[in-house]
């Protein structure tokens, strides 16, 4: 299986007419942030394939949409119109799903830096992962797995990310590598304008892979 990932940057090989050429073989598209709702439901009408997705410190006009918990019950109804009508896609932020067979967890936003939507302390942070393991456990008695993917927009803290404060990684990320052991970590936020830098890295069991712009991965299902 592929999934074309994408993160921080319409890239114009992907944002073009040849798109449906270019990732004829993509099984599903996850985008890891900082990209306009436009630009994932041009893929998911373009590709018609799943898109999940989560956002990131930037392009925020949709996240109230977004946010089930404090929206009303108009915004509601207005957002599954929108889901499905425009944007086709499905947001990952807090939640635990199984799209194509694979089991995605997804946390978007950055460290706080300057007190900006969708900005969280590292304690904010390990609370939202906190939030995920009853679904995780789940998965474990259902699947025999805790997850396969966890979709963010940071990185982790010490891996690909960089010692600005805007670009640091959440360290609560590091311990759940540790304990739920997905096979890999997909995220966004550092951008890389060098061809030859380093976007993939391993930490215990879980590959980490920085998928600023587009990175096809090639999934082996079991």
């Amino acid at each position: 299986m592929k999934i074309l990932c994408v993160a921080d940057h319409i890239d114009p090989l992907v944002y073009s007419a040849a798109v449906k050429t270019r990732f004829s073989d993509v099984t599903m598209v996850l985008g890891a942030g900082d990209l306009p709702m436009e630009y994932l439901g041009f893929l998911s009408s373009s590709l018609n394939r799943t898109v999940g997705f989560v956002f990131g410190n930037h392009n925020l006009k949709a996240l109230p949409l977004f946010q089930r918990s404090k929206a009303s019950l108009l915004d509601q109804t207005a957002l599954t119109a929108q889901t499905q009508n425009y944007y086709g896609s499905t947001c990952l932020e807090g939640r635990v799903m199984r799209l194509e067979g694979i089991l995605i967890a997804g946390l978007g936003g950055s460290i706080r830096y300057n007190r900006g939507e969708h900005q969280f302390t590292n304690f904010e942070m390990n609370c939202r992962l906190l939030r995920l393991v009853p679904r995780l456990l789940w998965n474990r008695l259902v699947h025999g797995r805790y997850l396969d993917i966890l979709l963010t927009h940071a990185p982790p803290r010490g891996i690909h990310d960089e010692e600005d404060l805007c670009h640091q990684g959440f360290t609560g990320l590091l311990w759940f590598m540790r304990r739920f052991r997905p096979r890999y970590l997909l995220h966004g936020h550092i951008h890389l304008y060098d061809i030859n830098a380093n976007r993939v890295s391993q930490y215990h069991d879980t590959t980490i892979i920085n998928v600023y712009d587009h990175y096809v991965l090639d999934y082996e299902l079991d």
